[in-house]
């Protein structure tokens, strides 16, 4: 007799409810959270009924005070947590490292426990837990909240202290790195650097600091902090990042570096003078993650063989666009992959180099003291290159001097900032490149952008509705028909959300490459409008970064909801 036959038995639920809650757990619910949260079973009667089902059992209680020391908290994964929901309890006195289980009849949790016993070296004992033991052990994996919530009780804020950090005074507990205040800062970054967050987000509003981290591209508030250590928090982070303390009134940018986890990290830091305090944005960048090859970044088998034939022009330009955060650089990192370092000199001028490339002459670029793009690339058209990565077109005199450097026999590779493929030759144009000059040396434009991915074991499949069937004709309407057939598809695919998670991890990009083509090349001398441009691009099968998301939608790799976003 399984539990659920157990639970029917007991008149909780009944014989039509026991088969949808099975499908339910087959889909990675646990059976508490069904029954207490999506039934509003009592928990208390749940637990009642487990303890007589697995009386041979011991059962174990947590409260939201119960803490955990972090080694015994590594030797349980949170990805193990959260698919199996286990969670460790402790180290018995007998030398077992005990686990509690919402489902001690998982037999797939029992074998992954018993790889990670032996991994360990101790043998492992198994105790009952209630769903909201299950919780309270498992939030102690936050590490931000509950380590920063450890830090304020140290810090315990009397009258003087708040009255020296509401000014400037450089207090003891901001300075020293092992201050309260240092550890509320250090388990901040420790958690976005541990969740993979791109960028953190500490801002002052009237009563509280409110911490969002931005993840997978969406903005998620993880933590509130109390408004009367802001002064102290900011004048941390400007310590670290060598910044004015004292300067209050205008922003301000530095940066610093840090080890979390064996990962080198390095942080840009931004400050902004709002209202209510000064505003503090982190991103993140590692800085020993290489660069990924150009088939793990998203491209189809299509766009593939086109950008392995654009990098391979001994001469021109490559520009990728898109908007900030997009994936540009990482793009450009990945082409830079598929070059021959060995037979070409390659070099590069970034603001701020995010990745170290093995064979790449790599330089950075200090605008403060007159470094800029264009007197680095001068100055690089004399290192005899002949690969040459631009992080940035912004202004006309980079422009010119990249497209003076493509037109002499060098391959330029950069970014700029459009919409789509098709703005790159106007917005040349309107930095002050003569259209004459556009033809000869722009090879191509990639546009992308970045959408979400679904986690595989959360992929629900169900056939395509009516409102995206719509979706897809519209989008495709002008495409020729011997085009369109890829786009046919009965099935379309959703993330299904858990108590973990929503659905999604990670990110992959979709991309529209326009190569220009003779015809386009006419277009720029005598209407170089993005219309033109994309009309006649539609006209040889063009397809844009929005349908390249549609058809991996149609693989199940994101959702249809990702890809209307766009």
């Amino acid at each position: 007799m399984s539990l659920i036959t157990k639970l029917v038995e007991e008149g909780v639920i009944d014989s039509s409810q026991s088969i949808s809650i099975q499908n339910s757990m087959d889909e990675g619910d646990s059976l508490d959270k069904i029954l207490i949260v999506d039934m509003a079973i009592d928990p208390e009667r749940l637990m009642e009924i487990k303890k007589e089902y697995f009386s041979d059992l011991e059962v174990f209680e947590a409260d939201k005070s119960y803490r955990l020391d972090e080694e015994i908290l590594a030797d349980l994964p949170l990805e193990t947590v959260n698919r199996y929901k286990v969670v460790p309890v402790g180290i018995s006195d007998d030398g077992y490292f005990e686990v509690g289980m919402l489902n001690p009849e998982d037999l797939m949790a029992k074998t992954t426990l018993q790889f990670i016993s032996t991994s360990i070296g101790m043998p492992y004992r198994i105790k009952l837990i209630s769903y909201e033991t299950f919780q309270n052990i498992r939030t102690l994996y936050s590490g931000a909240k509950s380590e920063v919530s450890k830090a304020l009780g140290q810090y315990g804020i009397d009258a003087e202290q708040e009255k020296q950090l509401a000014g400037n005074d450089m207090t003891e507990a901001i300075i020293k790195d092992d201050g309260p205040i240092a550890k509320i800062v250090k388990n901040i970054i420790k958690y976005a650097a541990k969740n993979g967050a791109s960028d953190i987000h500490i801002e002052m509003h009237e009563k509280e600091i409110v911490v969002r981290y931005r993840i997978d591209g969406v903005m998620v508030s993880d933590l509130t902090l109390p408004i009367n250590i802001s002064n102290a928090i900011v004048a941390r982070i400007k310590i670290l990042s060598k910044l004015k303390i004292d300067e209050k009134r205008k922003p301000q940018d530095g940066r610093f570096s840090g080890q979390f986890n064996g990962r080198k990290i390095d942080f840009r830091v931004s400050t902004f003078p709002t209202f209510y305090g000064e505003k503090v944005v982190m991103r993140l960048l590692e800085q020993d993650r290489g660069a990924l090859p150009l088939e793990k970044i998203g491209l189809r088998d299509e766009n593939l063989k086109k950008i392995d034939k654009i990098v391979h022009n001994s001469f021109g330009i490559i520009l990728v666009c898109g908007p900030t955060g997009s994936g540009k650089t990482n793009t450009l990192y990945s082409i830079l992959n598929e070059i021959d370092k060995e037979k070409k000199n390659v070099v590069s001028l970034e603001n701020p180099i995010e990745l170290n490339v093995p064979g790449v002459s790599q330089s950075q670029v200090h605008p403060e003291i007159g470094y800029t793009f264009a007197t680095g690339l001068r100055s690089i058209l004399r290192q005899d290159p002949d690969v040459i990565m631009v992080g940035e077109i912004r202004d006309e005199e980079t422009a010119k001097l990249a497209i003076e450097a493509a037109l002499t026999g060098h391959l330029v590779l950069s970014t700029i900032h459009t919409n789509t493929a098709a703005d790159v030759p106007q917005r040349l144009i309107d930095m002050g490149v003569e259209p004459y000059l556009i033809g000869p040396t722009l090879i191509a434009a990639i546009g992308q952008r970045l959408i979400r991915r679904i986690i595989p074991e959360q992929k629900k499949e169900s056939l395509m509705s009516e409102a995206v069937k719509i979706f897809i004709e519209k989008q495709i309407s002008d495409l020729p028909e011997e085009r369109k057939v890829i786009f046919r598809g009965e099935k379309m695919y959703e993330a299904i959300p858990n108590e973990d998670n929503n659905g999604y991890k990670g990110r992959t990009a979709v991309f529209e490459i326009l190569d220009i083509t003779t015809d386009i090349q006419r277009i720029i001398l005598t209407d170089p409008s993005s219309l033109a441009i994309y009309e006649e691009a539609r006209k040889k099968g063009f397809i844009t970064f929005k349908e390249d998301g549609i058809l991996k939608a149609l693989e199940g790799v994101t959702s249809f909801e990702e890809v209307m976003q766009l």
